[in-house]
């Protein structure tokens, strides 16, 4: 009797786990089970947040995306206290992603795009030196403390840029000529595309997303103490910042 009830249990087993991995092939089961294997992601159309949040390396830097305008008081308030003064302190576990367009909309007009921003014609101009400068310097490094000079300004935005370069290295007469042609339109576009991309849709600025989420915690402790939300998400050893 004793053996008859051990194959039982046994053949109960070996049934139930049959049944539960032709449900997981099938993504027929609790979310717990999709980020299992690459094939289980796939087929449950999770592959893509899988990679992201559950097999990333411990040591991966921290993604942090700031969407903002250009003449904004509380992006100017925000970059000026809070992100560049913390930002080299903290960059060897964060990446750090400026796409200056906020609350602007766009029309195409022939071949061009025109923009409409909150606070008016020189807020694209603005936005458009700023997107021109990160494209055209490429390195974070030298490139941001620019746009943060610029942000403390409360000159127009290209008598800022003018003072600015002369504090830092950066090509100002081809930033001014790119911020003026169809080569800094397309790029300005795309700063348009990438916020219009948003989910959920951004509701205002500066707007925040850490590792490609946005929740009020993360905005609300982003601008109350980014050292702490970059600390606490970086799963790696922790720089002396963090100690």
């Amino acid at each position: 009797m004793a053996t008859t009830m051990k194959s039982v249990v046994l053949f109960c087993f070996i049934a139930s786990f049959t049944v539960i991995s032709a449900q997981v092939q099938d993504c027929n089961v609790p979310s717990r089970f999709w980020c299992e294997n690459k094939d289980i992601a796939a087929k449950c159309g999770v592959l893509e947040q899988c990679q992201k949040f559950e097999w990333t390396e411990t040591n991966q830097k921290v993604e942090f995306v700031l969407y903002y305008e250009s003449l904004c008081p509380d992006c100017r308030q925000f970059i000026t206290e809070m992100l560049y003064p913390h930002y080299s302190n903290l960059s060897s576990i964060m990446n750090l992603t400026l796409v200056p367009y906020g609350n602007a909309q766009e029309r195409k007009v022939g071949d061009k795009w025109v923009f409409e921003c909150q606070h008016g014609e020189q807020e694209c101009i603005g936005n458009l030196i700023e997107t021109c400068a990160i494209a055209l310097v490429k390195d974070i490094t030298k490139y941001f403390p620019f746009i943060n000079c610029m942000e403390k300004s409360y000159k127009q935005p290209e008598e800022a840029a003018k003072q600015c370069s002369t504090s830092f290295a950066v090509p100002l007469e081809d930033i001014l000529k790119c911020s003026k042609s169809d080569f800094g339109n397309k790029l300005e576009h795309e700063m348009a595309a990438k916020t219009d991309a948003l989910e959920p849709s951004h509701q205002y600025v500066p707007w925040i997303t850490v590792n490609g989420v946005h929740t009020e915690d993360i905005q609300k402790e982003a601008q109350d103490n980014i050292v702490k939300l970059i600390c606490d998400t970086y799963k790696g050893t922790k720089p002396q910042i963090c100690k």
